[in-house]
């Protein structure tokens, strides 16, 4: 059985996410999406809600070979808890591979874990976390840009970063 790791901070998530976790569980047996924590990064999400709006978002993609969870370790250490030999990671235009090759390496320096690049598909790839945070800050509409059931918790947690 090939198991494959798609990381990331998900924060929240979004529709090029969705796309690449959805090709990548057509070539794997099993597929962990995993939330990393990062101690370094305030999420607007917590941990449990950012995994929850994931397992809601994939609910409805009859995607059966995924399972959603977190970590705060290294992603190699969950990759070796759970025999992933594969990290799969989505590529838009703006230098996602630089930042990615590095973490590649070391990976694969730490626990033997190959890194698959997914480029996001061409009308995916503008969307990232930040954008959808900064257009819905400003009052942009992210339909599209995330699944639905982001939209309601993305207001509402706007609405508590005025408040506080």
């Amino acid at each position: 059985m090939t198991i494959a790791v798609c990381p990331g901070s998900y924060d929240p998530v979004t529709a090029g996410h969705l796309d690449v976790i959805e090709r990548c569980a057509r070539f794997f047996d099993e597929v962990h999406v995993v939330v990393a924590v990062n101690a370094a990064k305030t999420p607007m999400f917590s941990e449990e809600t950012r995994v929850e709006i994931i397992r809601k978002a994939l609910e409805k993609r009859n995607c059966r070979n995924i399972k959603v969870s977190s970590t705060t370790g290294l992603i190699t250490d969950y990759c070796k808890k759970v025999g992933a030999t594969v990290i799969v990671k989505g590529l838009r235009q703006n230098g996602d591979y630089e930042a990615e090759l590095g973490m590649a390496l070391v990976n694969r320096k730490l626990a033997d874990v190959e890194t698959l690049f997914l480029p996001a598909a061409p009308d995916l790839e503008h969307i990232s976390s930040s954008i959808v945070k900064d257009v819905a800050r400003h009052g942009g509409d992210v339909t599209g840009m995330v699944p639905d059931c982001v939209i309601p918790l993305l207001g509402e947690a706007l609405n508590n970063e005025k408040r506080a």
